[in-house]
């Protein structure tokens, strides 16, 4: 997800956000992001928690696909085609980097990816009723949070999880 208009420090995005910082950015609780991980539905990139003690670190295009999904769910959405949704966006960024500029539609049991205005015209002549959902709206609004979120004194933004040493202290 390169190339939005906020800019920030490169170390926020290094760093990734914890559970905590993500559910408030995506506006879920801690708990939903908990149940999603261990359900393998959206689990963080950067470090998953991985027995007691450990933290999960979430990447600003998983705090992306956690607003999108969010937004789905509240949409009326099932998890069938929220899965879906998300894994097109992952698809369309690991591919194309064009996560940016998709738009989603959902439709019955199908997830499509809008290229051009021309095909979202072909598509609704069929008579299929279409939602329409700029994920590039969704990577400003969270670029928007996260530069405001780290102008916060809080410190846990930018802090970097805990590498382990060889050395016995």
């Amino acid at each position: 997800m390169k190339n939005t208009r906020v800019k920030f420090k490169r170390e926020i995005l290094e760093a990734g956000f914890s559970t905590a910082r993500a559910a408030r950015l995506a506006r879920l609780s801690p708990r939903q992001l908990d149940y999603w991980d261990r359900r393998g539905f959206l689990s963080p990139s950067l470090s998953r928690a991985e027995g007691y003690g450990s933290a999960r670190r979430y990447s600003f295009a998983d705090l992306v696909r956690l607003r999108v999904a969010a937004r789905l769910r509240a949409a009326g959405f099932g998890l069938l085609r929220v899965r879906q949704a998300v894994h097109t966006l992952r698809r369309l960024d690991r591919e194309r980097g064009q996560a940016l500029s998709a738009h989603l539609l959902i439709s019955g049991s199908r997830v499509l990816w809008v290229r051009s205005a021309r095909e979202v015209v072909d598509v609704l002549h069929e008579g299929q009723l279409m939602l329409v959902f700029p994920v590039g709206r969704e990577v400003e609004e969270m670029a928007t949070a996260v530069a405001r979120m780290a102008r916060e004194p809080e410190d846990d933004l930018f802090a970097r999880p805990a590498r382990a040493s060889g050395r016995a202290r």
